[in-house]
């Protein structure tokens, strides 16, 4: 790894944060959805709450699955998080080690499901997304940008 700073990603990756009623084949009718139009969900993660699910998705064709997901009636709220690329689960100490050396607080992870080339990625919600991607970036973690994870 260097130890050269690269710049900040210029084009955060997008979330999706959707809330999706607590119903049998609600997340299935979701996915489904996003794959009849050949989008890729790259990232996931669900929370269970009492009357809907949160599930955070991150996918390949962001301005596609904003207009599909409004269109059939998904409620959802978007925003950027910081998705780092690494080569394999030892560095994850490392990761977090970076983050905590600036002392950016980490609000939520998860981690990607498929990364070409088979290097690992989590998606990170932090406090601080400048001060968290240069100090990944100083010591030569790869900062991910919504380009990379497009197909």
């Amino acid at each position: 790894m260097s130890d050269t700073a690269a710049p900040v990603a210029a084009e955060p990756v997008k979330q999706f944060s959707v809330f999706i009623e607590n119903r049998v084949g609600r997340l299935h009718d979701l996915v489904n959805l996003l794959a009849k139009h050949n989008i890729h969900i790259m990232a996931i993660t669900t929370i269970d709450q009492t009357d809907t699910a949160l599930d955070r998705m991150i996918v390949d064709d962001p301005e596609r699955a904003r207009e599909l997901m409004a269109a059939n009636n998904f409620f959802f709220t978007e925003s950027d998080v910081l998705a780092v690329e690494f080569r394999d689960e030892s560095q994850v100490k490392d990761v977090l080690n970076a983050l905590l050396t600036v002392e950016v607080n980490i609000h939520y992870a998860y981690a990607f499901l498929v990364r070409p080339k088979g290097r690992s990625a989590l998606a990170l919600s932090v406090e601080d997304y400048d001060l968290a991607s240069s100090a990944l970036n100083t010591r030569g973690f790869k900062v991910l940008t919504q380009r990379d994870i497009s197909r």
